[in-house]
């Protein structure tokens, strides 16, 4: 379905976006979001979320940035930087929200509730250094939340000239999963900026996730370029751990100097997994694949007599370590994952 809607008259801006001329499929709009719209709501205009707080949002449309205005009692933590929403153009009133084509939300350690990090986003880049940052069992997590979102991972190497062997790390993070794309860049160049173009082209949305100090925020600034209204803040690593501090607070998004979009979030100290069969599955395709050749059905890969898996693990064929992290973040998702329960279908953990 085409809809007629119009851009609103004035816009009272929260947050500055860039100058360039701005299209609904520059801002990722597509044919997924325009069949929602019904036909009683034609003279309402779609606008993209660009930051959520506890008590307001802002917006970007064709016609530039907006703070939003939101009905009482609204809960802004429903609401994910990368929605899309359908606005009254004469008030800046939110009318709803559209249901989202992906959505990138962790579990919280005693979180009730996932938490949002970004919504409609087509590739996800995990940054990590090649220093002590790097860590296996962290990134399969980071790639957990994008298989299960159904977001293409891509992994970004930083520091490379720290290290003795950057191409060691280069394989071990290609180990990590099937056919997954690993990036050695300098986050502070701009020849970063081609080298992830294939990711960014116009009406594309990237999201950027990581620990502290490995160079996030600096490549949130590369790929805004010199225009950016609002340069991201960026701080200095301890040398004893390579951690950083916390520069980004709160997520945002924001317009590539070439066409796209980026949505930085801040570092997270803890990813936990939960509802990610699938993520886990895809993650540990050498399990999942072999699983089948078990003896037994339910083999949990653990003891049992005829395990396909544990006899890899014997001959060398797959790492011992790997399966080992398989099993802690299966046992994790079964304990984190709700499920039905009762004549209503209520849900507990």
């Amino acid at each position: 379905m085409t809809s007629t809607l119009r851009p609103p008259d004035a816009l009272v801006s929260d947050r500055p976006v860039d100058a360039r001329d701005l299209s609904l499929a520059s801002l990722g709009w597509s044919d997924f979001f325009s069949e929602q719209v019904q036909p009683e709501e034609a003279a309402l205009v779609p606008m993209r979320i660009a930051t959520v707080h506890r008590s307001r949002m802002s917006a970007v449309s064709s016609a530039g940035s907006v703070r939003l205005m939101l009905a009482p009692h609204t809960d802004t933590g429903q609401f994910a930087v990368g929605d899309w929403a359908l606005v009254d153009p004469a008030t800046h009133m939110l009318q709803r929200r559209l249901a989202r084509r992906t959505v990138l939300q962790r579990h919280t350690e005693g979180g009730r509730q996932p938490q949002l990090a970004g919504s409609n986003v087509d590739t996800l880049f995990i940054v990590t250094s090649c220093n002590a940052d790097f860590n296996a069992a962290r990134l399969e997590r980071y790639l957990v939340l994008a298989n299960e979102s159904g977001v293409d991972p891509v992994i970004l190497l930083t520091k490379a000239d720290t290290a003795a062997d950057p191409g060691a790390y280069q394989r071990d993070a290609a180990a990590l999963q099937r056919d997954l794309v690993v990036l050695t860049l300098n986050p502070r160049s701009v020849s970063a900026a081609e080298v992830l173009s294939p990711w960014c082209g116009a009406g594309k949305t990237v999201a950027l996730v990581g620990s502290s100090g490995v160079g996030k925020s600096t490549l949130v600034n590369t790929l805004a370029g010199a225009g950016q209204d609002v340069p991201q803040e960026t701080g200095g690593v301890r040398e004893h751990d390579s951690k950083g501090r916390h520069t980004t607070t709160s997520r945002s998004l924001h317009a590539i100097a070439g066409g796209g979009w980026i949505i930085d979030t801040p570092g997270m100290r803890s990813l936990h997994v939960g509802d990610s069969a699938y993520g886990i599955e895809t993650l540990y395709s050498e399990i999942t694949e072999l699983a089948p050749q078990c003896r037994f059905s339910d083999c949990t890969h653990a003891h049992e007599p005829g395990c396909a898996v544990q006899a890899a693990v014997a001959s060398g064929a797959m790492d011992g370590e790997r399966l080992a992290r398989w099993r802690k973040l299966s046992d994790e998702n079964r304990h984190n994952t709700t499920v039905p329960s009762g004549p209503r279908g209520n849900k507990k953990r």
